[in-house]
């Protein structure tokens, strides 16, 4: 943990001055009820008392914490000062930004980004009375593109656990598809999942319930729902969409069966075809994934696709950030519609970790859905594990 955080904090340094801001204010309180999303970057750890941590584009880093908490931050020994109190934060946090006398002071508020949306309303409410009669009141800007670039921008450390967190799920996958049989249910498919998950010590990237997400053939529901009594049966098709969580990374990945029915000995003209076009959308996306590039100029190139090839257009976005949560904040690959404003514009940057996403409808079999979690580098794209280019296929047993 300690090395993860010194990396985001050294780069948070580079990122204020990038940005032309002073200092990055985290305001908290109780965030083992209340986390900030952010707080996991730069300190990694449970606050009780209303607690202010202050990074200062000059590299300075100062916290103000409950007395009871001041030994576990000078433990980790990645901030300059750590200032405890008893009665009250109030002049403790006017004094620190006296000395720091920053023109702009980034805190967590976005309309867009919940991972940049971590100060409550009423904690915001808070912190203007703390600095009320002061000059620093009028200073408050959003911290929504700062905590975008430090979250999103990831550490060798951080791409390696990613790596490593798609790695196990592909292995997981592979067992998956020695273990399935028609006839097996929704539910008898996620429990050899979740005993697997479980005796590897893992976690789960989203909660456990939904996760993995199985759709066996035509009748499951669509989407986010928890696996069900639907069985798996010949002519249909297998989606399986998993991630764990491995040393505090996420990954996210989607895969594809096909159960040959009697006499077949591949998968039929139609679910071939929704595979590679699917592949082919996803291909497509990539070669527009590039430093720079808006999200929603990537999303078009793959749904272009889709819509040329003769499918409906999917209604979700095309992808998304992805490491400490499944859904890790900021830049989403996604259309300009109004549930994705102002996430959809935001540029692509070398560092990011995105998934790559969509489905198409097999009328009669199932859907076709495929996802892979790429890395974005300064000349592309790098897969973190090995694409799914090949329809799979469940035998008759």
């Amino acid at each position: 943990m300690k090395q993860l955080i010194a990396e985001k904090l050294d780069q948070t340094t580079a990122i204020l001055n990038e940005f032309d801001v002073d200092v990055w204010l985290t305001f908290v309180r109780e965030t083992s009820l209340m986390p900030d999303p952010a707080l996991e970057l730069i300190a990694g750890l449970d606050f009780t008392w209303q607690s202010a941590f202050l990074l200062a584009r000059d590299g300075r880093r100062l916290a103000i914490v409950g007395n009871f908490d001041v030994d576990n931050l000078q433990n980790l020994g990645l901030y300059d000062e750590v200032i405890g109190y008893e009665k009250g934060i109030r002049q403790h946090l006017r004094d620190a930004l006296t000395r720091l006398n920053p023109q702009t002071i980034a805190i967590n508020t976005s309309e867009s980004d919940v991972a940049a949306d971590g100060l409550t309303h009423g904690l915001y409410r808070a912190l203007l009375a703390h600095l009320q009669e002061t000059p620093f009141a009028d200073r408050l800007v959003s911290a929504e593109r700062i905590i975008a670039a430090a979250r999103g921008r990831k550490t060798a450390t951080e791409v390696a656990r990613v790596r490593q967190a798609v790695a196990t799920t592909e292995q997981l996958f592979a067992e998956v598809g020695q273990f399935v049989r028609p006839g097996m249910t929704q539910r008898e498919i996620a429990a050899f999942v979740h005993n697997r998950v479980d005796d590897l010590g893992l976690g789960y990237a989203w909660p456990k319930p939904f996760n993995p997400i199985v759709t066996c053939g035509p009748d499951s529901a669509v989407g986010h729902a928890a696996p069900g009594d639907v069985p798996l049966q010949k002519g249909h098709t297998l989606h399986l969409d998993l991630g764990v969580k491995q040393n505090e990374y996420c990954s996210d990945l989607q895969r594809m069966w096909y159960v040959l029915d009697d006499g077949e000995t591949a998968p039929p003209p139609e679910a071939q075809r929704a595979f590679d076009v699917v592949y082919g959308a996803i291909k497509s996306g990539e070669g527009a994934l590039r430093p720079g590039v808006p999200g929603w100029q990537v999303d078009k190139a793959a749904r272009d696709f889709i819509a040329a090839n003769g499918y409906p257009e999917y209604m979700h976005a095309f992808g998304h950030l992805l490491g400490r949560t499944a859904h890790d904040g900021a830049t989403v690959l996604g259309p300009q519609w109004e549930r994705y404003a102002g996430i959809c514009n935001l540029p692509v940057e070398a560092g990011n970790i995105f998934t790559l996403e969509l489905h198409v409808v097999v009328p009669n079999r199932g859907i076709m859905s495929l996802e892979e979690d790429v890395l974005v580098t300064e000349t592309g794209v790098e897969y973190l594990g090995a694409p799914q280019t090949e329809l799979w296929t469940i035998g008759d047993f």
